[in-house]
């Protein structure tokens, strides 16, 4: 496959280059000069890759001129601001300093912390922390929460008449944003809900209703479960983005940890007074005087 910069330049010059066959296209040729300043097919290149996906996916005939044009217009104000001396305000430097910085500070990270996400080492992960997990069980649970006891030993009375229906009955008393849908919460595993409220749910079979209410930081509940399964560990590419996720914080926050002990650091005071370093005796105090 070729390169990115020589496949735009083959679709963006001119038919009378691109017929002639006496010499090679060059490897990085010049689509346009602002002012003297040039942009080449491989800044074109570049500034496309950092595109959103959508935009990436755009036929390169409409992509790539469109895409030139902006940056044309880029360079011209680039050098109209050079022309008035901007690059030589302080305010400017500043600014350029602070972006070249977080861009040198943003790259070691991704480089040292490169081999951490690989497909390899996230596959090993996965092997390591999910893959020979047991099934875990999950079940189907509805609720009616209300604020008080006596108001929950109601709803129990109520369900226990001839044709109660749980549903309807949360639907008309539940004060859960879920009694619209019935009470239903849905399957879940016992780490999701609260302590209480998992406790409770798990040692029910499906059928059964809590035989007390159930008290929980979000007030009183009347509990039953619908059904229960056993939910088997998820596949790789199902977890695949989880595991790049965590895997990708922990090593940056080793890395950052790790160039931070390496660095000599210095404090200061506000006044600019060194910050003086910590003591074993600090907010110690005398010992009493014996009399």
């Amino acid at each position: 496959m070729r390169r990115p910069a020589l496949l735009i330049a083959g679709l963006l010059l001119p038919a009378s280059l691109a017929l002639a066959q006496t010499a090679p296209a060059p490897a990085d040729p010049v689509l346009a000069r602002v002012d003297g300043a040039e942009i080449r097919a491989s800044d074109l290149a570049a500034e496309a890759e950092r595109l959103p996906a959508e935009l990436r996916g755009m036929p390169p005939q409409t992509l790539f001129p469109l895409l030139l044009d902006q940056m044309i217009a880029q360079q011209a104000l680039v050098t109209a601001a050079r022309a008035r001396g901007l690059d030589r305000d302080p305010e400017v430097r500043a600014r350029v300093r602070r972006a070249e910085e977080e861009t040198l500070a943003q790259t070691l990270l991704l480089r040292e912390i490169g081999g951490e996400v690989s497909e390899e080492a996230l596959r090993a992960r996965y092997q390591r922390e999910i893959a020979g997990r047991p099934a875990e069980e999950e079940v189907r649970a509805r609720h009616i929460l209300v604020a008080t006891e006596a108001e929950a030993r109601t709803v129990l009375a109520d369900l226990r008449r001839p044709g109660a229906d749980f549903a309807e009955i949360a639907r008309r008393r539940s004060t859960d944003p879920g009694a619209r849908n019935g009470g239903d919460l849905g399957f879940f595993k016992q780490g999701d809900m609260v302590a209480e409220f998992a406790e409770a749910a798990f040692g029910l079979r499906p059928g059964e209703t809590s035989t007390n209410p159930v008290r929980t930081q979000f007030g009183w509940h009347v509990i039953r479960v619908e059904e229960r399964r056993a939910v088997a560990p998820p596949s790789f590419e199902e977890a695949r983005e989880s595991i790049r996720q965590t895997a990708f914080e922990q090593a940056v926050t080793s890395a950052v940890e790790r160039f931070r002990n390496a660095a000599r650091v210095e404090r200061f005071n506000m006044d600019g007074t060194p910050v003086a370093a910590p003591s074993l005796l600090d907010g110690a105090a005398p010992p009493a005087q014996r009399r």
